[in-house]
C-alpha cells in the first residue's frame, strides 16, 4: 500500500496547536498525493508505521519503544479490555499491570500513546479534507475523523478539538461539547456518503454512520447527562432494516455462524454482509502486530494449535488470558470442562460464542501465573472452505470493527431502558441467540442484556464503555472480578477512572486545556 511521506514528515503529533505542515527548507515543493494520504487514513486502523510490522512508526519511540504496541487497536482494546472484567495479560509489559490493577496514571503509557495516535489520524483528516474536494470520499473521511474524535470523547471525557491545520492553540472540547460535535459530523457525512453495500468492501458507507450514532445515542447519558434512548432506537433500527447488511446466520462445513464473523475468509464466507466497518487484514499486504494480528498471536501458545490450529506460527504462549467472571456468562456457577474439543466447551455452555480452550488451565486468575485463565479461540487464521490463508507469519482474518449484531443489543437495550420489557427487544436479543444456538427467552432484563453484550461481544474491545454505562465499573463495588483495584477477589475504584487523564505533555503546551479530576 503506498503511504504517504511528506504528510508524515511535516506534521508533528503535539495536538496543542504546532501541526504546521509548512516545509522547513523553502526549496522543497510539497505535492499531495491523494490517494496515498487516503489510504493512509484507512490504514490507521490497522498499520503502525510506515514500513510494515516494525520500523519508521506513526509513534515516537520515546512513547512506545516497541512499535508492534502502538496500533489504534491494540491499544483501544487494552484500555478496553484489561481494565474489564473480560481480559488478562500474563507479561509485566509497560502500562498493563496498572491497568490490569486499576492504578493507572494520566502517563500510563497505553492511555499517553493512544491519545496522540488519535490525534495523529485526527491531523490526517484534517489535512485531507483541507486539500481534498470529492464529496463521497470527504464524507468517509468526516466520519473516520468523527469516530476518532469519539475515541476521545470516551477514553478522555474531554480533549482539543480542530478541524484544521494550524498552528494555533486547540480550543479545548468538554464532553458535551465533543458529543455535539461528534453527532453532527456523523450526519453530516450522511449527505454524501454512499448507500449500504455500495461502497468499496472495506470503506465506510451509510449503514456505518448510523451505527455510530447508535453507539453515540447509547451513551449519550454517560457523555451528556442527558438519555437519548429513542434516538438510539431509531439509528440501530437503520441498520437493522439495512437493503444490504445482516446478521450471518450460515453455518459451514463445521464452523458456527458466528464462529464464520473471525476467520480468514470472513470477507467472502458470508460474514461480509454483517460486517459494517471491517478492518482490512492481509498476511502479505498488511503486516503488523496490531488488530486481529494481535488477537490471534496473544491467545495462543504452539501447544494449543496441536489441537485447534490457529492457522499461524506465530503464538505468543497464551500470553493474554479470559478472565473467570467472563466464563461465567456462560457457565454460571457451573464448572466449565476441562478440554481443547470446541464441540465439547460449546455443548456445555449451550452457547456457540463459548470459544474458551480450557485444557490445563484454571478458570480463575488468582495469580500471575499463565495456566489460570482459559484461552480465547474466538480468532483464527483459518478459512471455512479449507484452503490455506496467504501466509502463516501474519494473519488474513478481517477485524469486525463495526458489525451489525451491536445494532441488536442497542435498540434491546434502549428499548428496555425506555419502556420496560416489551416484544421487540425480546426478538432482537432471541435473533443473536438463535444464531449462537443458545436458549431463547420469553422475556429479558437490562441485567440479562447486560450480559449478552458480554457473550456476543468479549474480546471486541468495547467491554469498559459496556461497564460505565451499566454503573459497574469505577465507584461501585457490587459488581467485582479477579484483580480488580488489584485485590484477587476484587475490589472497588475510585470513578475518576470512568475515564483516563490527558497526556502532561500537552497540558504543559497548550494552556486552553484542563487535566480530568483525580490525575
Amino acid at each position: 500500500m503506498a503511504l504517504l511521506s511528506l504528510t508524515m514528515g511535516g506534521v508533528s503529533l503535539s495536538c496543542t496547536g504546532d501541526l504546521d505542515v509548512t516545509p522547513i527548507n523553502p526549496q522543497t515543493t510539497q505535492v499531495l498525493d491523494e490517494d496515498a494520504l487516503f489510504n493512509k487514513i484507512y490504514a490507521s486502523f490497522a498499520l503502525t508505521g510506515q514500513n510494515g510490522g516494525s520500523g519508521n512508526g506513526d509513534i515516537p519511540t520515546e512513547i512506545f519503544a516497541n512499535e508492534g504496541m502502538s496500533g489504534f487497536y491494540r491499544m483501544a482494546w487494552s484500555l478496553n479490555e484489561f481494565t474489564s472484567d473480560e481480559a488478562g495479560w500474563v507479561w509485566s509489559d509497560a502500562g498493563v499491570p496498572e491497568l490490569l490493577h486499576h492504578g493507572f496514571a494520566a502517563s500510563n503509557t497505553f492511555s499517553y500513546a493512544m491519545y496522540y495516535r488519535l490525534y495523529f489520524t485526527i491531523t490526517l483528516c484534517n489535512s485531507y479534507l483541507q486539500q481534498v474536494s470529492d464529496a463521497t470520499k470527504s464524507a468517509e473521511v468526516r466520519l473516520i475523523r468523527a469516530l476518532n474524535y469519539m475515541y476521545v470523547m470516551d477514553l478522555y471525557g474531554a480533549g482539543p478539538l480542530t478541524t484544521s491545520i494550524s498552528a494555533d492553540l486547540a480550543p479545548y472540547y468538554n464532553r458535551q461539547q465533543l458529543f455535539e460535535f461528534c453527532e453532527s459530523e456523523l450526519k453530516a457525512s450522511l449527505e454524501n456518503l454512499v448507500d449500504d453495500g455500495k461502497n468499496v468492501y472495506g470503506r465506510v458507507d451509510k449503514a456505518a454512520a448510523n451505527l455510530l450514532l447508535a453507539r453515540l445515542y447509547l451513551n449519550a447519558e454517560v457523555y451528556t447527562g442527558q438519555p437519548k434512548w429513542q434516538e438510539a432506537m431509531e439509528y440501530a433500527e437503520k441498520v437493522i432494516n439495512s437493503s444490504y447488511y445482516h446478521l450471518n446466520t450460515d453455518a459451514k462445513n463445521g464452523f458456527s455462524a458466528y464462529q464464520m464473523l473471525f476467520l480468514a475468509d470472513n470477507n467472502e464466507n458470508g460474514a461480509q454482509y454483517e460486517d459494517v466497518f471491517p478492518v482490512l487484514q492481509d498476511g502479505i499486504q498488511t503486516q503488523s502486530y496490531d488488530a486481529t494480528n494481535f488477537l490471534v498471536f496473544s491467545n495462543y501458545s504452539s501447544e494449543m494449535s496441536d489441537a485447534l490450529p490457529s492457522g499461524t506460527n506465530n503464538s505468543w504462549g497464551k500470553c493474554a488470558r479470559v478472565k473467570g467472571k467472563l466464563v461465567e456468562k456462560f457457565f454460571g456457577t457451573t464448572p466449565a470442562p476441562d478440554t481443547d474439543n470446541l464441540d465439547v466447551m460449546i455443548k456445555a455452555a449451550g452457547d456457540d460464542r463459548a470459544l474458551f480452550y480450557s485444557k490445563g488451565f484454571a478458570q480463575y486468575v488468582t495469580t500471575e501465573a499463565s495456566d489460570e485463565g482459559f484461552a480465547c479461540v474466538k480468532f483464527r487464521n483459518i478459512r471455512s472452505d479449507g484452503k490455506t490463508a496467504s501466509a502463516v507469519n501474519f494473519v488474513d482474518t478481517d477485524l469486525p470493527l463495526l458489525r451489525v449484531a451491536e445494532a441488536y443489543l442497542t435498540y434491546a437495550e434502549a428499548s428496555i431502558r425506555k419502556n420496560g420489557q416489551n416484544t421487540t427487544a425480546n426478538k432482537y436479543i432471541n435473533e443473536l441467540r438463535k444464531r449462537a444456538n443458545a436458549t431463547q427467552e420469553a422475556s429479558y432484563t437490562l441485567d440479562d442484556v447486560f450480559d449478552e453484550w458480554a457473550r456476543e461481544f468479549w474480546f471486541e474491545g468495547r467491554r469498559r464503555t459496556d461497564l460505565v454505562r451499566f454503573g459497574r465499573f469505577g465507584g461501585q463495588s457490587e459488581y467485582l472480578w479477579e484483580f480488580m483495584n488489584n485485590i484477587p477477589a476484587g475490589g472497588s475504584f475510585s470513578s475518576n477512572f470512568n475515564v483516563y487523564g490527558l497526556p502532561s505533555t500537552d497540558l504543559d503546551t497548550n494552556t486552553n486545556l484542563k487535566q480530568n479530576p483525580g490525575y
